[in-house]
């Protein structure tokens, strides 16, 4: 026997947890110090519980394991809802243990500080944004609901909620098993696979699309086995981009519609069979598309389900389907040859000289960093500076791009690298900075160094791309290079594109420190991408 908090934190490591990031409150207090005390996992206290939500989505994201965020009740958990509300849009496995109040306070006949509606809004709240639940106020049961809840987290790749009572922390318990992953039904599955041969052996011009799921389940090398024997040519979404980045031989671009590289456009728009595999039907994927999908020609695994045509195979995962049709695929030198389109090219060779700075620049200076140095892990926050990564190499990429949210870049930064032990690169905009960036702060005290360049327009640029004539969209300077020292780290403002580039290159050269580069971008200039996913957006809403 074990006490509950030492059984909960050995169940999520067992169940892939790598580390943990939290902020200490009174209701979790006692949990706190086993976390401390017991080193069953590292743990990062950040400054705000949505920082501690964006940094475990990251984590989770980066190594396809669990990301685990620990918060107190009420003001604490509240805090974390808008980020584990990202992760679940974006299919991201998000454990949130919360503190809550024991039994006799519950009983007390008080209204509890931190209480909103009632003792169990908090639990009510997170039904609506977690895939499963658990309330740990039985010793006797507290074991198998975790497993249960753990295990849903790993199989849907998506966000779970376990509470644990205060009083709770102490009490005796068994070790939290792990239970056998539900595989396919056997007979649906051979029949699924067998149909998606036979598609795809009916078509000329197949094409392989990836998204999300492929990195969650840990089958980008599987895919790139697959593409290869049955000479796919693959391309990620707008939200997949980053993936396969292992597998160039197979992979031609990232499909954005009418604002993305024609070729690859072609490529998807004009395929007579199309395989997607973990995709999300999201607006930002699908949007700018000319063509709408021919179902009787797609197939569509996601959410442990397949979709061929009219035809449905429910509780199908996607890794069992993907290993059926490697077992059908034959060898890879029997695959048929295929005249596939040129990977797109991506901006290289800045001209070091005294221009002032665009999005675009900053993605040729990053690529030109990169043949120099190796690539980097990326994160970014919503806004240009998302589509500018777009136009970076195709390195490995966390970022908010269907939930959209503001305020990820930063965090999800510091929770890469803490989860990785890499050092990241870090492309956000002043109007998310001012949310999220002064968690850097935190960075000294783990020997965190990430590269972070700020892209500082003084404005909410992307919000003034659709409505130019708000006088809202005008931010002020607030010169975050200044405040960098002060946060532990050393910063750089610059307004050129010689600038960039040196400040770069220093950057790398300085260790054990964090380097902010507050890029300074006129006002009204974009990149290049957002400038084509604009013009495409408004003229599909023409269409509609």
């Amino acid at each position: 026997m074990q006490t509950l908090a030492t059984a909960l934190l050995q169940g999520l490591k067992d169940h892939g947890a790598r580390e943990m990031f939290g902020i200490p409150g009174d209701f979790v207090l006692p949990l706190f110090r086993v976390i401390e005390e017991s080193e069953i996992l590292p743990y990062f206290t950040l400054s705000h519980e949505p920082a501690v939500g964006f940094a475990a989505d990251a984590a989770a994201r980066y190594h396809a394991g669990l990301g685990v965020a620990v918060v107190t009740y009420g003001a604490g958990a509240f805090n974390v809802v808008n980020a584990v509300a990202g992760a679940y849009a974006e299919r991201s496995p998000v454990v949130v243990v919360a503190g809550a109040p024991g039994a006799r306070e519950r009983s007390s006949g008080l209204l509890l500080h931190h209480q909103a509606r009632s003792v169990d809004t908090q639990l009510a709240v997170f039904k609506e944004i977690t895939c499963d639940q658990a309330v740990l106020n039985d010793p006797a049961t507290a074991p198998q609901e975790i497993a249960r809840v753990l295990r849903s987290a790993r199989e849907r790749a998506l966000p779970v909620y376990i509470e644990l009572p205060r009083d709770m922390v102490e009490a005796k318990v068994a070790r939290v098993p792990v239970l056998p992953r539900r595989s396919a039904d056997p007979d649906a599955l051979a029949e699924c696979a067998d149909e998606v041969m036979a598609l795809l052996g009916r078509a000329s011009s197949p094409v392989l699309v990836v998204d999300v799921e492929v990195r969650r389940y840990g089958i980008e090398a599987l895919l790139a086995t697959l593409a290869r024997r049955l000479g796919l040519p693959v391309v990620t979404t707008f939200m997949g981009r980053g993936l396969l980045q292992q597998a160039p031989d197979v992979l031609r671009g990232t499909y954005l519609g009418s604002a993305g590289d024609p070729a690859v456009t072609r490529l998807v728009e004009d395929a007579d069979a199309l395989l997607l595999l973990g995709v999300i039907l999201c607006d930002t994927n699908f949007a700018l598309s000319e063509k709408r999908f021919d179902w009787r020609r797609t197939v569509l695994a996601i959410d442990r389900g397949v979709r061929i045509g009219h035809h449905a195979y429910p509780d199908l995962p996607i890794e069992d389907l993907v290993e059926a049709l490697l077992a059908r695929a034959g060898s890879e030198a029997a695959a048929r040859p295929r005249a596939l389109p040129p990977f797109e090219a991506y901006p290289r060779g800045l001209a070091a000289d005294e221009a002032t700075l665009t999005p675009t620049d900053i993605a040729t200076a990053v690529n030109d960093l990169f043949d120099r140095h190796g690539t980097m892990p990326m994160t970014a926050d919503i806004g240009d500076c998302l589509f500018t990564a777009m136009e970076i190499d195709n390195s490995a990429l966390a970022a908010p791009g269907y939930y959209a949210g503001m305020g990820f870049g930063v965090p999800a930064g510091i929770g890469v690298a803490a989860a990785t032990g890499l050092r990241p690169l870090i492309l956000v905009g002043d109007g998310a900075f001012q949310m999220t960036g002064w968690e850097l702060g935190n960075c000294r005290r783990y020997g965190l160094d990430p590269i972070v360049v700020v892209f500082n327009n003084c404005s909410w640029e992307m919000l003034r791309v659709f409505q130019p004539e708000s006088r809202f969209n005008d931010l002020s300077d607030w010169n975050f290079a200044a405040a960098a020292p002060a946060l532990g780290g050393h910063g750089e403002r610059v307004s050129t594109r010689r600038g960039l580039a040196d400040a770069l290159e220093r950057a790398v050269a300085r260790r054990g420190v964090f380097t902010l580069i507050e890029a300074m971008i006129p006002r009204g200039v974009t990149s290049k991408t957002l400038a084509r996913f604009v013009s495409g957006l408004k003229t599909a809403r023409d269409r509609q």
